[in-house]
């Protein structure tokens, strides 16, 4: 299946994070479709925790995922061996995998990481998961640094969700 919008499969990529007990802070397109915004998204944004424990689990889910890294000349992925150790020297990593696209971003603009964005993080339950979900304020903050034109109208409709 070619299409990502067929083959996005979040609930897939986040179960598996869930069994490996990694931690993490959901970013992005989805934390925003999380508290309310409408915008069509087809891929998982994280920030997680850089705690060594934390990195291993991610790099052992990763594996079980096949994640492959994701280019503009090969969005179906280049392969790349996934360990600890080649995460933890990481700041951002484009993935894809048979569930959809998922992007590691170890700090995302406009903040200091996990530590600075679970602290004002948002509970979700999800089935049998509890999502740590980026605050609204702090998408902001991160959309208006990161000043990326795909993520305007997205800004645009997050400054609305406080209001509501």
């Amino acid at each position: 299946m070619d299409d990502p919008i067929l083959r996005f499969q979040p609930e897939r990529i986040l179960d598996t994070l869930h069994r490996h007990g990694v931690r993490y802070v959901l970013i992005g397109g989805l934390a925003g479709v999380m508290h309310g915004a409408t915008r069509p998204t087809y891929d998982i944004d994280i920030s997680p925790e850089r705690e060594a424990g934390n990195i291993e689990r991610l790099a052992a889910a990763l594996r079980e995922l096949d994640v492959r890294i994701r280019t503009e000349s090969a969005p179906e992925g280049l392969g790349f061996s996934f360990t600890a150790r080649t995460l933890a020297e990481s700041e951002i990593l484009n993935l894809t995998c048979p569930y959809g696209d998922l992007d590691i971003i170890f700090v995302p603009s406009g903040t200091e990481g996990y530590e600075d964005l679970v602290r004002h993080a948002e509970s979700y339950r999800v089935g049998d998961m509890t999502l740590q979900v980026a605050s609204v304020r702090d998408l902001i903050r991160s959309k208006e640094a990161s000043d990326r034109p795909k993520d305007q109208l997205l800004l645009l409709e997050l400054r609305e969700i406080p209001d509501r």
